[in-house]
């Protein structure tokens, strides 16, 4: 099973979550929690620099906490998708090539997440795919601890999206492996074909029209009047003689 390990904070006070995509993480978590109470006190715990190095795995995230009354283990756990799910899930990837480009670059594209939606497969966790367990004696879930994690976790999610579709159950070396042989090629001629193609020769030049009207030359300051009518005149028959 994969895991990643991640350092720990230090103390921050005050930050959340910046990209849409950590904003949505979080608010599936708060909007299942019981005590609002707890809720701030894990946004003030979150920036306090006690939670140790978080770990993420398919299905799991994983830190200890240095609490006053404590140290304590804690656990936030959210289904991985099944088989069927990553497959629904990356055709929606491969079907546009910038999705991959994004994810590479740290973009979480809402249109593939809202893709995935309508294809049945939530990889952000929604109402409820939140679960915790932690040693304390807090009563609520999440705790003020679970709760922090998942503040933490959406600091993470700001930086690199592929921790989320790792928690799903894929890392960024999978997902990526998986892609390349979903990639449809661009419509078009192959090279070889191309470049085996007899060169045809460049078509002729059409006729000249003939003109119909005079040129009509206002006087010029400095020259004679009869002089730019002669010069126009003569520039015009050496550009017809090269043209023929």
């Amino acid at each position: 099973m994969t895991a990643l390990g991640f350092p720990a904070f230090p103390p921050r006070p005050g930050r959340r979550g910046r990209s849409w995509w950590a904003r949505e993480f979080v608010a599936a978590m708060e909007e299942t929690a019981l005590h609002l109470t707890l809720l701030k006190r894990g946004r003030r715990f979150a920036g306090s620099g006690r939670i140790g190095p978080i770990t993420v795995s398919p299905g799991r995230i994983g830190a200890v906490v240095d609490d006053p009354d404590g140290t304590f283990a804690v656990e936030v756990h959210v289904g991985v998708l099944d088989d069927a799910a990553w497959d629904r899930l990356l055709d929606q990837v491969a079907a546009e090539a910038g999705h991959l480009a994004a994810l590479v670059e740290g973009e979480l594209p809402r249109s593939l997440v809202e893709s995935a939606a309508a294809a049945g497969v939530d990889l952000l966790p929604t109402v409820g795919d939140l679960e915790s367990e932690c040693g304390c004696p807090d009563v609520g879930d999440p705790c003020q601890h679970a709760a922090a994690l998942c503040y933490q976790v959406a600091w993470l999610l700001d930086d690199d999206p592929f921790v989320l579709t790792l928690l799903r159950g894929r890392d960024r070396a999978a997902l990526v492996g998986e892609l390349v042989p979903r990639a449809v090629p661009p419509a078009g001629e192959p090279a070889t074909d191309a470049f085996a193609r007899e060169v045809q020769p460049l078509p002729l030049p059409g006729p000249v029209p003939a003109r119909t009207t005079a040129t009509t030359v206002p006087p010029a300051p400095g020259l004679p009047v009869d002089l730019l009518p002669a010069l126009v005149t003569a520039a015009a028959a050496r550009a017809r003689a090269m043209l023929g």
